[in-house]
């Protein structure tokens, strides 16, 4: 039997492998979703959400999605140069004036005061494809990732917008812009972007342009009290026993604030169903049925890959990443299957970005597919699930 192109019978090897993980406490519960060919072939709930209080997984979970923000707001910049508001390789001064003047470590490793002048201004672009030279404090190194510690990616943060801007205007780059891909706080500056030139909150300019368009009821950045009851414990890994811990549960979820900042980069919180109709956007090329929010020209951009040869070489995340794939607008994008690593199974043209959580999705244009696993388990080490979801998803295409 088929649905949507699959085989029944294989789609079931998939139920049983995130099933695996399940009963082997590696995650606690895990939804699962695939549509193809505009229909949903496979739409699972499997596990716990919340294991102090035996509270099943269900369809409407609503997970913490972290860096799958980080396309939403991309697309949302697209928007903006779409209406007119700003242009790719537009200095980001011209609204961000905190940036206008950004210093360089001559090191990367080196002290914190030891820097040059910016050779050449942030751009737009460079903060949507990583090239801007701001980090992480897991991605910076020596000093830097000390000083990173106090304004990690915005959405733990206690500041508003414009004090947390401030404080990020006084760290150094750890690269000039433009010279290399690094992975960072780029996206949350374009979150305060998208909030100045707007002059709406990032969460209201989400709502209007993106969320109520598309349907999508369930993704904010805060959780609603009517809501609080369906979010997911989420988990972190204890570095010494393995286990994994709690580190955010609903009675009393950092996600149950509204002054939550707002972050560009990884504030959000969806649930599957939602998710999968931005996906379908990027799919559609910025149409999903009869809303169009994009055109295609834009969603094309930012499926494209940015990166030079010589920054595809640069290690990132400790690897090379970019064998197989390069980045584009807020998007990683497969230009050569037969080179990811590990062995991939996305084909040329495929897009997505994972989350911290563990939640992952990808949309494939040559199969007209979208495949999505959201899971809460926070750790800094590969896992090896949202890899084997996929695998196991691609082998059970029938047609």
């Amino acid at each position: 039997m088929q649905r949507a192109g699959f085989s029944t019978a294989r789609l079931a090897r998939v139920t049983a492998a995130m099933q695996g993980y399940v009963d082997r406490c590696e995650v606690s519960g895990v939804v699962t979703l695939a549509w193809r060919r505009g229909e949903t072939a496979c739409f699972e709930a499997l596990g716990l959400r919340d294991e102090a209080g035996q509270l099943p997984m269900q369809r409407d979970t609503l997970f913490r999605i972290a860096s799958m923000t980080k396309p939403v707001t991309s697309a949302a910049i697209m928007m903006l140069l779409e209406d007119d508001q700003l242009a790719l390789d537009a200095p980001v001064a011209q609204w961000l004036p905190e940036l206008a003047e950004p210093r360089v470590l001559r090191d990367p490793v080196g002290a914190l005061d030891h820097t040059e002048a910016a050779r050449a201004p942030i751009t737009v672009l460079d903060l949507l494809t990583h090239r801007s030279g701001f980090a992480y404090h897991f991605t910076a190194t020596g000093p830097l990732a000390h000083a990173y510690e106090a304004v990690f990616n915005g959405f733990e943060s206690s500041s508003g917008p414009d004090a947390w801007l401030a404080r990020v205007a006084t760290l150094p780059l750890m690269f000039q812009p433009g010279a290399r891909w690094q992975y960072g706080i780029s996206t949350d500056i374009l979150g305060i972007l998208i909030q100045r030139i707007s002059g709406l909150t990032l969460g209201d300019f989400f709502r209007t342009r993106i969320f109520e368009p598309l349907g999508m009821r369930d993704t904010a950045f805060w959780v609603h009290e009517s809501q609080l009851s369906r979010l997911a414990t989420a988990y972190s890994i204890d570095p010494g026993t393995r286990k994994r811990v709690v580190d955010d549960r609903a009675p009393d979820s950092r996600w149950a604030n509204p002054q939550r900042f707002q972050g560009g980069g990884g504030g959000l919180v969806s649930t599957a169903e939602d998710y999968l109709q931005f996906a379908r956007l990027l799919l559609g090329r910025g149409r999903v049925g009869d809303v169009r929010l994009l055109s295609h020209r834009s969603v094309d951009l930012m499926r494209s890959n940015f990166l030079s040869r010589d920054q595809r070489r640069a290690p990132a995340f400790g690897h090379i990443v970019w064998a197989g794939q390069g980045f584009g607008l807020g998007l990683s994008v497969v230009d050569d299957p037969a080179q990811q690593l590990p062995l991939g199974y996305r084909s040329t043209g495929s897009f997505g970005w994972p989350g911290a959580y563990g939640t992952s999705w990808f949309g494939d244009p040559v199969e007209d597919l979208i495949g999505m696993m959201l899971i809460q388990r926070r750790a800094v080490e590969p896992f090896a699930m949202p890899l084997d979801f996929e695998r196991r998803l691609y082998d059970a295409i029938d047609e």
